[in-house]
This record gives C-alpha cells, sequence and structure tokens, in this order.
C-alpha cells in the first residue's frame, strides 16, 4: 500500500494542504520509527507504523484550516473521526484506528460529554503500540507556523498538553518514560 497514493486521492497537486500534510506526515513518520526503536521488546510493527503515520492526518482537508490550505466545514479536531471514515472505505481498519485515536494524547468519551466535543461519544483513545507511537511523535511537530518542520523539544510538547488536563500530561509522561526520555 502507497499511502501517498491514497491522499493524492483527496488532495489538488500542488496545494498547501497536501505540501504541508505531506511534510508532517514524513517528519512524524521518521520521529515514530525512531521511537519504535526504542521499544523492540514490544514488537511494533515498523511498516504499518510508517504507513499510518502518513496517513493519520488524512481528513485534514475537510477541517476549516485555512491556514494550512484547508477549507472544509468541521471543526479541525474532527479530522482524527473523519479520518477513520475514510480509511475504514479504503479498507484499512487499522489504519483508521490510528487516524482517530491521534488527536491529543486520545479523547475519551467522558472528555467528549464534559467539554461538548463535536465527536461521535465513545473512547478514542490509543491503545496498541503501534497506536501509541505515532500519536507519541505527532506532538513533536506542527503542520502549520513558521517552522513546522522544527521538532518540539519535550517541555514545549508537555506545556502544550498540560493545556488540557493534569490527567492528559500523566498519559504523555507515561509515554515518556516508556520511550526512554526520563
Amino acid at each position: 500500500m502507497e499511502p501517498l497514493e491514497l491522499i493524492e486521492k483527496f488532495y489538488p497537486p500542488g496545494s498547501l494542504s497536501l505540501r504541508l500534510l505531506t511534510e508532517h506526515s514524513r517528519l512524524v513518520a521518521g520521529k515514530a520509527l525512531e521511537t519504535a526503536g526504542k521499544v523492540p521488546h514490544l514488537a511494533p510493527d515498523p511498516d504499518f507504523i510508517f504507513e499510518a503515520s502518513m496517513l493519520h492526518d488524512i481528513a485534514i482537508f475537510l477541517t476549516g484550516a485555512p491556514s494550512i490550505g484547508c477549507h472544509g466545514d468541521k471543526p479541525y479536531i474532527c479530522h482524527g473521526y473523519l479520518g477513520r471514515e475514510i480509511l475504514e472505505n479504503a479498507g484499512l481498519p487499522r489504519h483508521a484506528l490510528v487516524a482517530e485515536r491521534h488527536v491529543g494524547v486520545g479523547i475519551t468519551a467522558g472528555d467528549i460529554r464534559t467539554h461538548g466535543l463535536p465527536l461521535p461519544a465513545r473512547d478514542m483513545t490509543p491503545r496498541s503500540i503501534e497506536e501509541i507511537i505515532v500519536c507519541f511523535a505527532d506532538k513533536f511537530y506542527s503542520k502549520g507556523g513558521k517552522t513546522p518542520a522544527r521538532e518540539k523539544p519535550v517541555e514545549e510538547v508537555r506545556r502544550s498538553i498540560a493545556r488540557y488536563g493534569e490527567d492528559k500530561l500523566a498519559v504523555f509522561d507515561g509515554w515518556l518514560r516508556l520511550f526512554g526520555h526520563f
């Protein structure tokens, strides 16, 4: 399976959204494969991790994020579950779960109800080691801004996640320990 062939079905050639998506996805894939190498005892699947990293944000075009060339009508937070729908329709159910579960450090059904998020009320937290690795790697790169290719330092990522609660930061800190960051 060639991830770019699928992505190009949804993005105009030469578009800002395609350029930023593919750049971001390649960076996430590199970080994810590096991270997978730190936990060989958990037997992560590197081929799947690469493919899922490339496809995790496939649905951003459906969202209203004009700064990254996306002019859809859905809030950006919806790109995870919308990506799941696209990837399930493409016959990629495992990849679909990565897309849905990579937002933040995962979103619980309780989070969705408590905060009135415009998402289906179901658990969207990463479970498999591959889902966790892609979600973790994604936190280190932005799609927009002046320097999307810059890897964010761990403390910057932690500050960003802490805005969503100590419980979310505890999840990320657990991943940092798992992947040998402290």
